[in-house]
C-alpha cells in the first residue's frame, strides 16, 4: 500500500487514556501510534503513517523486523536478566561480535546512550590518570558548541543549549567547548590535563550539521600527535544511518572510542556500548562501573543479530543508495520554501525559511498528510526514515513536504 488511509482526525486518535498523569517533558506530535511494520505505522484509529524519524535513528532497521523479533522472542523462552554478577551465554558473543564489527578488543555493555557517553567519560578520565599521568582531579575533556550527547546532569554541563540547562545546575566541571567543525580551536583547547576529545562526527540534535571533509581527519591527527583519546559519539550517526557503519568510515577515521545505541537494540530493547581498544578500557577494575540490566541476555540477543544485519554491507549500501536519491528530491525544495538541506545517507536536516512557518507547523502539516517527521531548533525538520523504506515511500514523503510548503507560500 503505497499512502496511507486518510481518515479524519478523531479524539480516539488524538488522545490517549492516562497521558495527564505523564510529566510534561515532552510535547509530542497529536497521534497515538497502536502497531508499526517496516517503515510504517498505524494510530489507534487505524490511520497509517510513513515514519520519517525512526525514533532517532533507533529504528534503523525498521518496525518489527524478523529477524530482531525472532532473535528476541527466541531469548524471551530463555532468560531475560542475570545481571553482571554471574555470566551469560549471550552477552560473550555479542560482545565479540560488536568488537569485530568495530575493529576493536573490548566492550563496556550499558543500556542507553547517555549511559555509553557517561561510560565514556569515566573511561576517558581514568585513562588520563593512569595511563597518561594526569594529576588527580585535573583531567579535561574538549567538546563542540551545539553539541547533544544526552541529558544527564553531567552531560548537560557541558551543554550550550539554554533549554537543556536553564535550572538544572550547578554543574559538572571538567569541560572545554570549542566551536563544531574548528579543528584549529580543538588543537588550541589541549593542554597538559586535556584526556580527550568528545565529538558527534555529525551532530544530529542541531540538525544534522555535517562539519567540513577534513575536520575529523585532522582531529585524528591533533589527538594521535598530542596522546589525548578521540571519542565519537556514534549513537545517531552509528549503524548504518549514513551509508556506513560509522560515520567516521565516511571520513577514513578510526576513532579511539566507540560511543553507540539507539540502533544497537533494534528498536527493541535498550542497548548501548562503549567500544575500544585493550589498553584504553583495559584501565577500567571491577566494581568501578557497570549497570544492573548492562549486558542483559535479552540485550545481547538482540545485540548479536543488529550486528549480523550490519556485517553484510546490505543495509549501509541501501541507506547510501537511498539517501543520494533523498538528498536529489530535496535539493529541488530549496528557494520554495527551503533555504537549505543537509544530507548524508539516509539523513536530513531541512532548513524551512522561518518567515514561512516554524518547523512545528511543517511537522503538524506533515503529519496530516501521513508523514511523521521532528522539527528542531526552531525551523529546521528532520528526516531519518528506517533504512528498509522503499524508494517510491520515500518519494512520497518528500511529495508531501512539497504540498506542504505549497500550501504555506498560499
Amino acid at each position: 500500500m503505497l499512502h496511507p488511509r486518510v481518515a479524519p482526525m478523531t479524539a480516539l486518535a488524538s488522545e490517549s487514556i492516562g497521558e495527564e498523569h505523564l510529566a510534561h517533558t515532552y510535547s509530542p506530535l497529536n497521534v497515538v501510534v497502536e502497531s508499526g511494520q517496516g517503515a510504517w505505522v498505524t494510530d489507534v484509529a487505524g490511520r497509517r503513517y510513513l515514519d520519517c524519524l525512526a525514533a532517532y535513528s533507533a529504528v534503523n532497521f525498521g518496525h518489527g523486523h524478523p529477524k530482531l523479533i525472532a532473535a528476541a522472542k527466541a531469548q524471551l523462552d530463555r532468560i531475560t536478566l542475570t545481571s553482571r554478577a554471574f555470566r551469560n551465554d549471550q552477552l560473550g558473543p555479542f560482545a565479540a561480535a560488536l568488537a569485530a564489527l568495530a575493529g576493536k578488543d573490548m566492550v563496556i555493555p550499558m543500556n542507553t546512550g547517555a549511559e555509553a557517553v557517561e561510560t565514556g567519560i569515566k573511561v576517558a578520565r581514568a585513562w588520563g590518570y593512569r595511563a597518561k599521568g594526569v594529576a588527580p582531579g585535573r583531567a579535561r575533556i574538549i567538546v563542540a558548541d551545539g553539541n547533544f550527547h544526552g541529558r544527564t546532569t553531567t552531560i548537560i554541563s557541558f551543554s550550550d543549549d539554554p533549554v537543556a540547562t536553564a535550572d538544572f545546575g550547578p554543574f559538572t566541571p571538567g569541560f572545554v567547548r570549542v566551536p563544531y567543525g574548528n579543528s584549529a580551536a580543538v588543537e588550541a583547547a589541549i593542554d597538559e590535563n586535556t584526556v580527550a576529545v568528545l565529538l558527534e562526527p555529525i551532530q544530529g540534535e542541531a540538525g544534522v550539521i555535517v562539519p567540513p571533509a577534513d575536520y575529523l581527519p585532522a582531529v585524528r591527527e591533533i589527538t594521535t600527535r598530542h596522546r589525548v583519546l578521540f571519542i565519537a559519539d556514534e549513537i545517531q550517526s552509528g549503524l548504518g544511518r549514513t551509508g556506513a557503519t560509522f560515520q567516521c568510515d565516511n571520513v577514513q577515521v578510526i576513532p579511539d572510542v566507540y560511543l553507540l545505541g539507539k540502533a544497537l537494540g533494534g528498536g527493541i530493547v535498550p542497548v548501548s556500548a562503549v567500544v575500544g581498544d585493550r589498553d584504553i578500557l583495559g584501565v577500567l577494575n571491577p566494581g568501578e562501573h557497570g549497570s544492573t540490566f548492562g549486558g542483559n541476555p535479552l540485550a545481547a540477543a538482540v545485540g548479536v543479530a543488529v550486528v549480523e544485519l550490519l556485517a553484510s554491507g546490505e543495509m549501509q549500501e541501501r541507506a547510501r543508495m537511498l539517501g543520494a536519491h533523498l538528498e536529489a528530491r530535496l535539493s529541488r525544495l530549496v528557494g520554495k520554501g527551503i533555504v537549505a538541506v543537509r544530507t548524508a545517507g539516509l539523513w536530513a536536516g531541512i532548513d524551512v525559511d522561518p518567515a514561512l512557518a516554524p518547523g512545528r507547523q511543517v511537522c503538524e502539516r506533515l503529519m496530516e498528510r501521513g508523514v511523521l517527521a521532528k522539527d528542531t531548533h526552531g525551523s529546521t525538520i528532520r528526516l531519518a526514515p528506517p533504512i528498509v523504506i522503499e524508494v517510491e515511500h520515500l518519494d512520497f514523503a518528500v511529495d508531501q513536504l512539497e504540498a506542504v510548503l505549497a500550501e504555506l507560500r498560499g
